[in-house]
C-alpha cells in the first residue's frame, strides 16, 4: 500500500508542475481534471463539496457480482452511506486491471506494472470479499450461486460483471493469436496490451498495410480502435519509416464515432495524416497464416491483405447474465444479452431490487471508467433510497467522457451524454482541439484519480 501511496505522491508532484506550466489557478486546474472523467480529492478535497449523504441504518445484505472499476466504487459509496449493512463483492481476481491505460501499454508509453493493483488494497473495509465468480442468478429468490457451489442469498443485488470479449465470433480468430501473425489487440488484458505493442513494433520497422477494425457490438471505450490507430501512425512518423506504412481504419458502422463533432474531427485528421477509412465493414473471419482479413461489407464479402491488424472482438454480456432472467429479453440489447436497466436510475426494469453499474448494463452508451464515476454514485444513492422506502430520486444522463488521442504527445477530450450533446466541464479551454494538455490529462492525471474513485473519494 505504500508503494501505491508513494506513487500518488509522485503523480501529484507532477500535477502541480503541469498546473504551474498551464497557467491556471489551482481550482480551475481541478476543474480541467474532472473534465477527463475522473475528478480528485487527494490534490485538492477543499475545492470540491463533500461527496457525503446521511447514513440509514440497516441490516440488509447487498451483494455485487463483481469487483472491477464499478463493483468496487459502488461497494465503497454504499459504506459511506449505510450503517449496518452486510455488503458481499463476489470477484476471484487479485489483480485490478485498470482498463483505461490498455492503449498506452499497447503504444509503449506505459508499462504493465502502471495499469495493475492489487484489488486487497481497495476493497472497501468491513465488506466480505468471496473470491469467486457467479455462476447463475436466481432473481426469483434473490439468490445466486457460485462457481464453487456456494449459494447466496440477498436482499439487494447490485451487477458488475463487465462484458465479455467474443473474439471466436470472428472465424479463425483466437485470443492466443495476439502478438503472433501481424495481429495485435489491447482489449485482452496486460499481456495482450504488450504483445499488441511488440507486433506493431514489427509493422512499424518493416512497413506494409495496416488495419485497424471496430466490431458492429456495443464495446467497452469505443474510442480506443482510433486511439491505436492514431498512436500507431504516429509512432511510424516519429520512427522515420511513414512512407513505408498504408493504414485503413474500417468502421463497422456508417459513421467514423458516434459525437458529431469529434467524428468531424477524426476525419479530417484522418484525412490530414493519410489514414484511409472505409464504412460498413464488419470483421468475419482471418487467416493468420496468410494474413488476410475478411470483411461482411453491406452483405457482400470483401477480403484484405494485411502486414499488420488490430483486432477489436465482437464484445456481450457474460453468459452468467445473458443466459439470466436479468438480461433484456427483447429490444436493441437482447442480441447481446446486456443487463436490463433504467438507463437514468440504473434499477432493474423487472427486479426492483436489483441494480447495475459499468460495461455490462444495457444502456446506449456508458462503457467507460468515466461513467463509472457518475454510474455508480447514482446507483448506490437509489438502492440507498430503495432501501429508506424513498423515490429514487438520483439520475445519470449518460454522461462519459473519452480523452481521445490523436498522436503521441496530443489528445482532444469528449465529454457527452445520451444524446451526444457535447457537456465540457470546463468550456472555456477548446477541448476539440487536440493539444499537450489533454494528453497529458490522459497519461498523468486520470490515473491517480481512477483509485481514489475506487476508494469513494471522488465526488460525482
Amino acid at each position: 500500500m505504500s508503494d501505491l501511496n508513494g506513487m500518488y505522491d509522485d503523480q501529484l508532484e507532477k500535477l502541480e508542475e503541469l498546473r504551474k506550466q498551464s497557467g491556471l489557478s489551482r481550482r480551475d486546474f481541478l476543474k480541467l481534471l474532472a473534465a477527463g472523467g475522473i475528478a480528485t480529492t487527494a490534490a485538492g478535497a477543499n475545492m470540491y463539496p463533500a461527496d457525503v449523504q446521511a447514513s440509514i441504518r440497516t441490516n440488509a445484505h447487498i451483494v455485487i457480482a463483481g469487483g472491477g472499476a464499478g463493483g468496487i466504487t459502488t461497494a465503497a459509496k454504499l459504506t459511506r452511506w449505510l450503517d449496518g449493512a452486510r455488503i458481499t463483492i463476489i470477484e476471484e481476481r487479485d489483480i485490478h486491471l485498470y482498463q483505461p491505460g490498455l492503449t498506452l501499454v499497447g503504444s509503449g508509453v506505459y508499462s504493465g506494472s502502471d495499469v495493475q493493483a492489487q484489488n486487497a488494497d481497495y476493497m472497501p473495509r468491513g465488506i466480505n470479499w468471496v473470491k469467486d465468480k457467479v455462476a447463475s442468478f436466481d432473481p426469483e429468490a434473490n439468490k445466486l450461486t457460485t462457481a464453487k457451489g456456494q449459494e447466496i442469498s440477498y436482499d439487494y443485488l447490485v451487477v458488475a460483471t463487465g462484458c465479455y470479449l467474443d473474439y471466436t465470433a470472428i472465424e479463425g480468430m483466437d485470443a492466443s493469436l495476439i502478438g503472433r501473425e501481424g495481429i495485435g489487440s489491447v482489449y485482452n488484458g496486460v499481456e495482450a496490451a504488450l504483445a499488441t505493442y511488440k507486433e506493431s513494433q514489427k509493422f512499424i520497422e518493416r512497413g506494409g498495410q495496416a488495419l485497424f477494425t471496430i466490431p458492429s457490438t456495443p464495446i467497452k471505450c469505443a474510442g480506443a480502435p482510433i486511439k491505436m490507430t492514431f498512436l500507431t501512425e504516429s509512432r511510424m512518423r516519429k520512427e522515420g519509416t511513414r512512407n513505408k506504412g498504408e493504414f485503413l481504419y474500417l468502421s463497422s458502422s456508417g459513421i467514423l464515432f458516434g459525437q458529431p463533432d469529434f467524428r468531424e474531427l477524426i476525419r479530417e485528421l484522418y484525412e490530414e495524416k493519410g489514414i484511409n477509412y472505409d464504412y460498413h465493414h464488419v470483421l468475419k473471419s482471418i487467416d493468420p497464416g496468410a494474413r488476410t482479413a475478411t470483411f461482411s461489407v453491406q452483405g457482400a464479402d470483401k477480403t484484405y491483405d494485411y502486414d499488420y491488424i488490430h483486432v477489436v472482438p465482437p464484445m456481450r454480456a457474460p453468459d452468467v447474465v445473458r443466459d439470466s432472467e436479468l438480461s433484456w429479453k427483447e429490444g436493441n440489447f437482447a442480441e447481446g444479452g446486456w443487463l436490463e436497466v433504467d438507463q437514468y436510475s440504473l434499477q432493474h426494469r423487472r427486479y426492483p431490487n436489483v441494480f447495475g453499474v459499468g460495461d455490462i448494463i444495457g444502456t446506449p452508451v456508458g462503457k467507460t471508467s468515466a461513467s463509472v464515476k457518475m454510474q455508480a454514485p447514482v446507483a448506490a444513492r437509489n438502492l440507498v433510497s430503495l432501501i429508506a422506502g424513498d423515490e429514487l430520486e438520483a439520475r445519470w444522463n449518460g454522461y462519459t467522457s473519452c480523452p481521445l488521442i490523436t498522436g503521441l504527445g496530443r489528445a482532444a477530450l469528449a465529454e457527452f451524454d445520451f444524446d451526444y450533446n457535447l457537456i465540457p466541464t470546463f468550456p472555456l479551454l477548446n477541448q476539440k482541439k487536440p493539444s499537450w494538455l489533454w494528453w497529458q490529462l490522459k497519461v498523468r492525471a486520470i490515473r491517480p484519480f481512477y483509485f481514489q474513485m475506487l476508494k469513494g473519494r471522488v465526488p460525482a
